[in-house]
């Protein structure tokens, strides 16, 4: 059986009504609103987190109407928190398609953006949890948190591997954190669980965002971006920061602030993909992602009470670690 379909097992009944109820959120009448929403609608991804959330709280004690709303919430917040990103980096595509400011225009971006996260705000108000409450609106302050600390890594902390790791922990891990915390509150769970799983989702997010920045060292239709996009928006992660820090190669380093300059050609931006992988960088974020996911493995056997949703939980840790795109 393919991961996707070993994840979704135990909890196709639920991922079908949260995939109902996300839909009806990102409907509307009105003519732009209507279109541009719909175009957000048509690209959605494989739902890798409201898939863990409602995992997390089959393991303990079940989903509920709560689960249901605080996973659209979750959801409809990091896709709001999306469209902006691509107004900031100037995105034109996302997942291989037009983003909405490129369809649209940057106003109209922003503004639907507003509406989804406002939808968001309301959808986990129908919860009626201030814990849940707490831990989404946490989420949005780190998530804009992870953003600006990414623009403004530059000079001393420009090649830091724990700075990258910083901007990890406010960003993709808190995302992450965020859908275990959830899915184990609106369970009913007391907080010493409730850490627990959290560390979980840090480390789940962990490997998803390694991952997603080796894809950047490769070409690939699938993934819906050039290689070396990160580094044309300033962004220097794992493998070049391995191989700059290893072998401290003065040419190197030179180039690597002309991206964090914004000056850097494409050209540039090639000899730095190749001296990352000459310099064992993509084997360095392997290894890397493979410490975290023991991590994973070691939390599944110990607190995963029922054989499916462990099963299941397996099944996410590998496919988060090995996905193409």
């Amino acid at each position: 059986m393919e991961l996707l379909s070993q994840i979704t097992l135990p909890i196709q009944r639920e991922l079908d009504d949260f995939i109902t109820l996300f839909n009806t959120s990102l409907t509307h009448s009105d003519g732009l609103l209507g279109q541009a929403l719909s175009h957000i609608r048509n690209r959605v991804g494989k739902r890798m987190r409201p898939m863990l959330i409602l995992l997390i709280a089959k393991n303990y004690g079940g989903v509920n109407e709560s689960t249901l709303h605080s996973a659209v919430g979750l959801e409809l917040l990091h896709t709001a928190s999306l469209v902006h990103d691509d107004v900031v980096d100037e995105a034109r595509e996302r997942r291989g398609q037009a983003s909405v400011n490129a369809s649209f225009d940057n106003k109209v971006a922003v503004l639907v953006g507003d509406y989804i996260l406002s939808t968001a705000l309301l959808h986990v108000s129908y919860t009626h949890n201030e814990r849940i409450f707490v831990q989404i609106a946490e989420l949005g302050r780190s998530l804009a948190k992870g953003e600006i600390l990414q623009l403004t890594n530059t000079d001393e902390n420009g090649l830091s591997e724990d700075k990258y790791f910083e901007v990890i922990q406010n960003k993709t891990a808190a995302l992450f954190e965020s859908c275990c915390v959830i899915g184990a509150i609106s369970a009913g769970q007391p907080l010493s669980a409730i850490e627990e799983v959290r560390q979980f989702g840090h480390n789940i997010g962990t490997i998803f965002q390694i991952r997603d920045d080796i894809f950047d060292y490769y070409e690939s239709a699938n993934i819906g971006k050039p290689t070396g996009n990160d580094m044309a928006e300033g962004k220097l992660t794992l493998p070049i920061l391995y191989a700059l820090n290893t072998t401290q190669d003065a040419q190197m380093i030179a180039l690597s602030k002309k991206v964090k300059e914004g000056s850097v050609s494409t050209d540039e931006i090639h000899q730095l993909v190749r001296f990352a992988k000459e310099n064992g960088g993509i084997d360095y974020a392997a290894k890397r992602m493979d410490e975290y996911s023991k991590k994973c493995y070691d939390f599944i056997d110990s607190h995963v009470s029922f054989p499916d949703v462990a099963e299941a939980l397996r099944a996410y840790v590998a496919f988060v670690s090995k996905r193409s795109m």
